[in-house]
């Protein structure tokens, strides 16, 4: 059962049932959206391989572009999978009740950076040093 008070830094307002609520919607919405997108780049990356990598009957700009194309999805495809993942994870934080605790100091990582970005583990101290690492 999720947890109904979410972790707010001391100089912010508690989340009303309305706010969670919503980041609730938005990441079960994305998450929706991540797995079409995903389905689809897995289509398309099938057409670009099944079209064949060896060049074969090809000139080179077309080798080259098929290439730049296949990368570029593969590169997609990963992007998507790791929103997918971090999506899931936020969920499961809402769920066990430990959404909006940095996984770092375990201090609250404040409720406007997640309204921001739902799917933050860290607060913006704790990212910032690992930014700079």
């Amino acid at each position: 059962m999720p947890k109904t008070t979410l972790a707010v830094r001391a100089d912010e307002e508690p989340w009303t049932p309305a706010e969670a609520k919503a980041v609730r919607e938005e990441l079960v919405g994305d998450l929706a959206r991540l797995r079409t997108e995903l389905d689809h780049s897995a289509r398309d990356l099938q057409d670009i391989l099944a079209g064949g990598v060896d060049g074969a009957g090809n000139d080179q700009a077309d080798v080259g572009s098929n290439s730049l194309e296949r990368d570029a999805e593969l590169s997609l495809a990963a992007n998507q999978r790791e929103l997918l993942l971090q999506t899931e994870k936020a969920l499961a934080r809402l769920d066990d009740g430990t959404y909006g605790v940095c996984e770092q100091c375990g201090e609250p990582i404040g409720k406007l950076r997640l309204m921001a970005f739902p799917r933050a583990t860290l607060c913006m101290d704790c990212k910032r040093r690992e930014e700079r690492r």
